[in-house]
């Protein structure tokens, strides 16, 4: 990226170079013209810069939005497509590829989460969802400060325990204090509780934010923690539930499937089969999460395959450039799954 390109210059590209991708991309990737913008510079000495200078953060976009099929969750109006909030955590699942958590962190730098916010509003996203650790928060907070219309959709990492006093704190702080429209329990938290027999905690947790006035899910990657939430009629709003298959080349094979996800090999929706079967019978919205496997397989593929198969939304992590495709295929997706069994429940 030239040196003297302006921050303003830079988002108004962005946007443009997005829009396009929309309408005549047919690969993921971006063209080779965005590649070379893209890519930093190198001084004399070999060192590279920053593709981005770190102390301007991107105004939210002042365009029309494009259409974007939304669904309901409670009172809440949400777009079928949620932009995940992993690659804005710099938490990429990249398996033992370490060396990629380093390159997203500085890829993903305050200026160019702020940009890919934006980006997400101007095709049509209204909700962002993540869990909350401080940092991301802040740029979160500092996004909405200046003007940014996102909704959130977050999962406390406060423990869960019998007096619920740091979990409860955290959803107040959340609600209160940040503006976040929804709340769920992390799907780490309701595994763990669901393996340990204490559904009992789950279902406080969601009453604890049904106090707070907005929408409480739960969420998961063990099919059992929505079959026991189901049986014992916990009063949560939602799930976001994990959902891929296990038709990419490193994909579990059947012996290796022996926990509800697992980071090596890969995969976070241990029985999809079942989970299909399991979820038409639940009325309530599912939103499908680790829907790419993490990467693993091609959105053209995965966006068909959550939604004719039940999901009434997608948490998909995108970076910047992928944004533009990534929600025209989701609409095709969607448009394509009318005839799916299970009912849009949301």
């Amino acid at each position: 990226m030239r040196s003297d390109m302006s921050r303003r210059t830079f988002l108004a590209g962005s946007l443009a170079a997005s829009a396009a991708g929309a309408a005549g991309l047919g690969a993921r990737s971006a063209s080779a013209a965005e590649a070379r913008a893209a890519r930093p510079e190198k001084s004399a000495a070999g060192q590279v810069r920053p593709a981005s200078p770190p102390e301007k953060s991107a105004a939210p976009p002042t365009a029309q939005p494009a259409a974007m099929p939304v669904g309901k969750i409670g009172k809440l109006a949400v777009s079928r497509m949620i932009l995940g909030g992993n690659l804005l955590t710099h938490y990429t699942h990249s398996r033992d590829l370490k060396y990629v958590y380093r390159l997203t962190e500085h890829y993903n730098t305050e200026a160019k989460i702020h940009e890919t916010l934006a980006l997400a509003e101007q095709h049509g996203i209204n909700t962002v969802s993540m869990h909350n650790p401080p940092a991301p928060m802040a740029v979160l907070k500092k996004y909405r400060k200046q003007g940014g219309k996102i909704q959130w959709i977050i999962c406390p990492t406060a423990p869960i325990e019998a007096d619920l006093k740091a979990y409860t704190d955290q959803v107040r702080e959340l609600v209160e204090d940040c503006g976040c429209e929804a709340i769920y329990v992390w799907g780490v938290h309701a595994d763990a509780l669901c393996a340990k027999g204490k559904m009992d905690l789950v279902a406080k947790a969601v009453e604890a934010a049904t106090e707070f006035g907005v929408p409480s899910g739960v969420g998961c990657h063990d099919l059992r923690v929505v079959e026991e939430c189901e049986r014992l009629k916990v009063p949560n709003d939602f799930y976001i539930k994990t959902f891929h298959h296990h038709k990419y080349p490193s994909g579990p094979k059947p012996e290796q499937l022996q926990k509800p996800y697992n980071e090596n090999p890969g995969y976070w929706c241990r029985e999809p089969e079942r989970t299909i079967e399991v979820m038409k019978a639940v009325e309530k919205p599912w939103c499908a999460f680790k829907v790419m496997a993490a990467g693993a397989i091609p959105p053209q593929d995965a966006f068909p395959y959550v939604f004719r198969n039940g999901a009434d939304h997608a948490l998909v992590g995108m970076f910047d450039f992928e944004i533009a495709e990534d929600a025209d295929l989701i609409r095709s997706a969607i448009a394509a799954a009318k005839d799916r069994p299970r009912p849009w429940r949301s």
